[in-house]
């Protein structure tokens, strides 16, 4: 290997070459679109951000999207870029008015590279701006600029105009998922009373902020009318749920900062204080919080974020010169939840009411804990039920580790991923037989129930999810009716137990192949009908095709394709129109009837394409957790 180090060694890239050859330092992951978090979706905030950044500071009232395929419009009406520094804003690293508190205050851009890591990383990247009535446009590709046009009169409005769409040669195949973008819209609404967003001609507008929001999000599990509570750069809205865990939105600056920060830290603090203060009694923190549904929003000066996507805010004041984060929101808190419950008698009933059965729960599972403890840790020490790996999330307050825990079921199965696995990133805990369906048990049955209790015990999320060891949990059950129904079972464990386990986007599916299409050549693994067909027909006549009846019967060979680079993840979502505890009751509750009724209306009987068996095939609409029952009915 030639080793020297010399002057030639060191190279000078253009700004767009960095973009692209480092894009996770500007946008984190590239990504397809099936997830909130992928690239294409932070490309489309970087310039979004920009004109709602114009509203803020008074200017244009509505601000236009269009997403046709994979092109991106968003037009605003805001004051328009200054014509004869349009190319520079678009293309220069470091150029941008945001360094110049007086003209954006409180604005979430401030570094001058957001639009430019767009315009690097599209293969069609066109900005248009629209001043007094003139008006310039400037074409890019890759960075590269094409074409800039002389200014000219116009008859448009004031404002900018930015279309681009992203490089496929980077992100691959790619689509906007019309769910992603529309709670985008509905959040810029939220935080920004007043503003019309027109998304592909639908209007979007809110006119009780982060109320609107909540109210959104509940779907009518709360216990009590949410708390709204405004003030000079700060907006809250709280209520509780039934359920367990905390939910929160934190907001800074209208960006959703989706791994919370000093804000959210503030904001959690101050809110037990204040209740203990309110009721003169020194309630556990966990007892007050559990169930909380909240949402915070903060204006700061020159926000510090922990990485370029913006999803942590790291900053300690309010401003340059104003008080630190958590003085600012503890203050807040204090005196405006406090004047709210003294007003509303019923709201701090119904509060108080909530505290006290949390209480009460919690302490009549104290006396099991200790035992349950001992239990997992001999069962660990005996390493019966987890293979676990060398590396955890967390390790070193390393949140960057990757590291999976596959829940498998049967000795079978988890042989396999065991001896096929990555031993310093993969764990492996194997269940026995099926899981008892918890829905209506209390959080007594996690540690009473031998198999939660070390479920619990191997993820380590008693106290806190963000002890959490593992930041991928697969399902990884065989591909038939008792698999599926197995599957479901665990997903109910969470939704009951661990709502923010999936909140936090760390639950999978892992998606095993139920055929091997292969001839002296080429092997094809095929995850459903119709890519066995296309597998045959690529392969030619009389290939040899196996079924795979269950995990147990994939060699650690083959296991090892499904589990590393190639493998295929589902993540299971909550839906922010889902009411968790209204779809466990239809889906795993004893309303047998109802669902039977709805089977029978959303199914019919036709011959699989290979005639080799009758198939059931159901409504595509239909949730997994009937599909099942379906399969066990017919």
């Amino acid at each position: 290997m030639d080793g020297t180090y010399a002057e030639d060694s060191i190279k000078t890239l253009e700004w767009n070459e960095h973009i692209r050859l480092r894009p996770g330092m500007y946008i984190g992951k590239l990504g397809d679109g099936s997830q909130p978090d992928d690239g294409i979706y932070v490309l489309l905030k970087e310039v979004f951000d920009n004109s709602v950044d114009e509203f803020m500071m008074g200017y244009g009232k509505t601000i236009d999207l269009n997403i046709t395929e994979n092109q991106v419009t968003v037009r605003d009406y805001g004051r328009g870029i200054p014509l004869g520094k349009l190319r520079e804003a678009a293309s220069k690293m470091n150029t941008g008015a945001k360094y110049d508190s007086k003209v954006f205050k409180k604005s979430v851009g401030l570094n001058g590279v957001g639009i430019k890591a767009v315009n690097g990383l599209s293969s069609r990247f066109t900005i248009q701006s629209f001043r007094e009535g003139k008006g310039k446009v400037v074409d890019f590709s890759c960075g590269n600029l094409l074409s800039e046009a002389d200014i000219e009169s116009t008859s448009e409005q004031n404002g900018t105009k930015v279309e681009f769409v992203p490089d496929i040669t980077l992100f691959g195949r790619f689509n906007f998922q019309q769910e992603f973008v529309e709670s985008m819209v509905r959040n810029y609404t939220y935080l920004n009373t007043g503003l019309t967003i027109r998304y592909n001609g639908t209007p979007y507008t809110s006119k009780n902020g982060l109320l609107d929001l909540l109210n959104e999000q509940l779907t009518g599990q709360e216990l009590y009318p949410p708390i709204h509570l405004k003030g000079d750069d700060i907006e809250l809205a709280i209520t509780h749920g039934n359920g367990y865990g905390e939910d929160y939105y934190a907001f800074v600056n209208g960006q959703h900062t989706t791994q919370g920060g000093t804000h959210l830290a503030a904001f959690r603090e101050a809110y037990v204080k204040t209740i203990r203060e309110f009721f003169k009694k020194d309630f556990d923190a966990s007892d007050i919080r559990t169930s909380i549904i909240a949402a915070v929003s903060v204006r700061v000066e020159e926000p510090v974020f922990e990485s370029q996507t913006k999803t942590k805010l790291g900053s300690k004041d309010i401003g340059p010169n104003g008080p630190s984060i958590r003085q600012f929101v503890g203050d807040f808190v204090k005196n405006a939840l406090d004047n709210y419950l003294h007003k509303n008698p019923g709201t701090a009933e119904a509060l108080l009411a909530k505290i006290l059965e949390s209480e009460k729960e919690r302490k009549a599972i104290s006396g099991i804990k200790k035992l349950a403890r001992e239990r997992a840790k001999k069962v660990s020490l005996h390493n019966r039920k987890l293979r676990d790996c060398r590396i955890h999330y967390g390790d070193n307050d390393e949140r960057s580790v990757e590291s999976t825990l596959f829940i498998t079921e049967g000795d079978s199965a988890s042989g396999s991923i065991t001896k096929s696995r990555d031993v310093n990133t993969q764990a492996v805990f194997s269940l026995k037989g099926k899981p008892l369906n918890c829905y209506g048990l209390t959080k007594k049955v996690v540690y009473e129930n031998e198999e939660f209790n070390l479920l619990q015990a191997a993820l380590n999320i008693e106290e806190d999810i963000d002890d959490i060891r593992y930041n991928k949990v697969i399902i990884a059950t065989d591909a038939d009716v008792d698999g599926m129904h197995i599957r479901l079972l665990l997903i109910t464990f969470f939704l009951q137990f661990f709502p923010d386990l999936i909140r936090q986007k760390h639950l999978f599916i892992l998606q095993t192949p139920l055929f091997r299409v292969r001839n002296r050549k080429k092997t094809m693994y095929c995850y459903s009908i119709d890519e066995k067909e296309k597998a045959i027909e690529e392969l030619g006549p009389n290939p040899e095709i196996t079924r795979f009846k269950g995990l147990g019967e994939i060699s650690p060979d083959e296991f090892k394709h499904f589990i590393g680079e190639n493998m295929r993840i589902d993540p299971v979502r909550i839906s922010s129109h889902d009411a968790i505890n209204d779809l466990l009751a239809f889906y795993m509750g004893k309303n047998t009837p109802e669902r039977q009724d709805f089977i029978i209306e959303n199914l019919r009987f036709e011959n699989d394409l290979t005639e080799e068996e009758d198939i059931l095939e159901l409504d595509e609409s239909m949730p997994e957790e009937v599909k099942v029952e379906a399969e066990l009915l017919f």
